[in-house]
């Protein structure tokens, strides 16, 4: 089970390929009497953000998922257009290809929070890659927060990513957009297998809890590899590797450089 979860290629999962029904019926949050709100009130959505936890822990109410190491966004599809948003409201427009596959593989008025990763041939991370556009990006949603217009923000966690996999299965293998899976309740081992791997670190996530608004509310716990190699040199990075940057104007971009730094600093 960890080790299916590291591995990127989750359409390799049982994920059920039946038509679901109304949505909305699956959970008393889900109705749109209560959850309805205008797609204008929808589109500038803040991200949950993460409170640090210093070590992993156990508990039957938490989910945990890996951290993967990339840019944080949201994905608005809006019209058959897709819009990968950063976390402080900047569009990411270096990421357009990967915008186009999200808006023909995503039903409209539908809002993703995830992350942009590129990853290696054994779907590890590789942020280097992503900064330097030297891989293909995918998009890894680990939330769903609006679908076909209803805001579900306000339904347990679970619930939202029961009705993410059951969208994202429906989801061609070949297009880089790909469901984060989690563990329950065992966060102590899958923190020992991530850092085996040298991976970046662990998201716990208490299960029943709605989308909130405010770091003081969130319920969202990240747990570091501390030995993790890819973040060594990292504030370096920026300042040698930027005349090196394979598309003009691409580290220049204020967005992405500051993107990374506050991304870190938290």
């Amino acid at each position: 089970m960890l080790r299916g979860l590291i591995v990127v290629e989750t359409s390799q999962l049982a994920l059920s390929a039946v038509h679901p029904p109304d949505f909305y019926l699956l959970s008393p949050y889900f109705r749109p009497g209560c959850c309805y709100r205008s797609w204008l009130m929808i589109r500038n959505i803040t991200p949950l953000p993460l409170r640090s936890e210093r070590a992993p822990f156990d508990h039957p109410d938490w989910i945990f998922e890996l951290k993967y190491d990339g840019f944080r966004a949201l994905a608005y599809i809006e019209n058959g257009r897709c819009r990968l948003v950063s976390r402080n409201g900047h569009r990411f427009s270096a990421f357009s290809e990967l915008e186009k596959w999200i808006e023909v593989s995503v039903p409209g008025n539908t809002v993703l929070d995830g992350e942009i990763v590129c990853v290696d041939k054994k779907g590890r991370p590789r942020f280097q890659d992503l900064l330097f556009r030297r891989g293909n990006p995918c998009f890894f949603p680990f939330d769903l927060l609006v679908r076909g217009g209803i805001d579900l923000r306000s339904a347990a966690l679970v619930d939202r990513k029961h009705e993410l996999r059951r969208l994202l299965a429906r989801v061609l293998s070949r297009v880089p957009l790909k469901y984060v899976d989690h563990v329950e309740g065992t966060g102590i081992a899958l923190f020992e297998r991530i850092c085996e791997l040298d991976l970046e670190g662990i998201v716990g996530k208490y299960k029943f809890a709605p989308y909130g608004t405010t770091r003081e509310d969130s319920t969202w716990l990240k747990i570091r590899n501390r030995d993790y190699s890819q973040m060594r040199g990292r504030e370096e990075l920026f300042e040698r590797d930027r005349h090196k940057e394979p598309v003009p104007g691409w580290h220049a971009c204020e967005l992405a450089c500051a993107e990374l730094e506050q991304a870190y600093a938290a």
